[in-house]
């Protein structure tokens, strides 16, 4: 709350307002926000999409900057309005939760002259281009704090990326357990019957290791006779990957669902969560899995062992080792003991610990202390 006992306004940026990682975390913390201490704005580049629906439902202002590519005349255009609207809405913080929005509006915050200016890294930076690595490196030194979701990434920035501890603030992503939580439900059609469905959440994209899965998996289907594999996604590599089980003889077994913003009912019809990623900072959909009460199998890779704690809330396994995912599947599958306790473990810590309102919680130290 400012001096003159208003909210304060506050501008949340991310690229677009569709399905997405940034996009939820952005809409988690923006309506979950104290309207008495502030006042959320949210400006992107594209404003059409599920999020925009739920933040207008919320009364929060959305503001789209005609922004396509950030070295050109529409990036020109972008940053006047930008600049514009910061002035006549008098905000007073900008945070960005995606690496386009850390590239485009930070310097632009900075020019209009904003109090306080966030950026976010929520993955690892080999991920992208040297181009805008180094526009990234140029943005760390301009704002007040970098956000990571993870003690990993807090690390990488750290020691790959020189960055000044002292810079950077921890805070998890959180999980809305009105949505994921434990239930019984009918499984969809498509998995009905299944005498087991081990099943992932994720963009089929190449760091995802989904064909690591789906070989662990043609590796034990002799184990449960009626297991089904269900990817619910899409991307890239969907073509590539359903050819892969074609080849491995497992065509029948694999279902491939589009990807869709309600996976809840999705999520509590998996006995088995995999997250076999070879490139992960922290993973929603794990989060996700886990307080809705599924089994959790994850690749030991960036922030996923600060979720999962070997053999209490679920098996971890050596990143890209199909054998060593082969394993730990293996086990899951075979002690049904083990894999009930493990997943009754995993949906309390996610409950208890990662919660939507601690994200919350976090997002208003944050704000308010730098505020202060």
């Amino acid at each position: 709350m400012s001096s003159d006992g208003r909210p304060r306004p506050i501008l949340l940026m991310v690229r677009k307002l569709d399905i997405g990682g940034c996009e939820r975390d952005l809409t988690k913390i923006a309506t979950g926000l104290d309207r008495s201490r502030f006042e959320p704005h949210v400006g992107c580049f594209q404003a059409q999409g599920l999020r925009a629906g739920e933040l207008q439902a919320a009364a929060i202002p959305i503001v789209e900057l005609p922004v396509r590519s950030i070295v050109s005349t529409g990036g020109l255009r972008g940053a006047w309005e930008m600049i514009r609207y910061i002035h006549r809405n008098r905000i007073e913080l900008v945070h960005a939760f995606d690496v386009p929005t850390d590239m485009f509006g930070v310097p632009v915050a900075r020019a209009a002259g904003t109090r306080v200016v966030i950026s976010s890294q929520l993955s690892y930076r080999h991920l992208y281009s040297e181009k805008e690595r180094h526009l990234l490196r140029i943005t760390d030194r301009m704002v007040d704090k970098i956000l990571v979701n993870c003690r990993a990434v807090r690390k990488h920035l750290i020691e790959d990326e020189r960055v000044d501890p002292e810079r950077i603030y921890l805070s998890y992503n959180g999980v809305d357990t009105a949505i994921f939580h434990p239930r019984a439900t009918e499984r969809p059609v498509e998995v009905k019957g299944a005498a087991l469905v081990i099943g992932t959440v994720a963009n089929l994209r190449v760091e995802k290791g989904l064909d690591l899965l789906i070989e662990a998996f043609a590796k034990l289907g002799d184990l449960r006779r009626g297991m089904k594999l269900a990817i619910v996604g899409h991307g890239p590599l969907e073509a590539e990957l359903k050819a892969q089980a074609r080849e491995l003889g497992i065509e029948d077994a694999c279902i491939f669902e589009p990807g869709r913003p309600d996976v809840a009912d999705w999520m509590r019809s998996i006995d088995i969560f995999v997250s076999p990623s070879r490139s992960e900072s922290f993973s929603n959909s794990l989060l996700e899995a886990m307080a809705s009460g599924c089994m959790v199998v994850g690749s030991a890779v960036g922030g996923t062992p600060e979720l999962i704690t070997e053999g209490r809330t679920g098996l971890l396994f050596r990143v890209g080792d199909v054998a060593d995912l082969t394993r730990a599947l293996g086990t899951a599958i075979r002690d049904e003991t083990t894999r009930e306790r493990m997943a009754r473990a995993a949906a309390s810590f996610a409950s208890e610990n990662l919660g939507v309102e601690k994200a919350v919680e976090r997002a208003h130290e944050l704000y308010g202390t730098l505020l202060a």
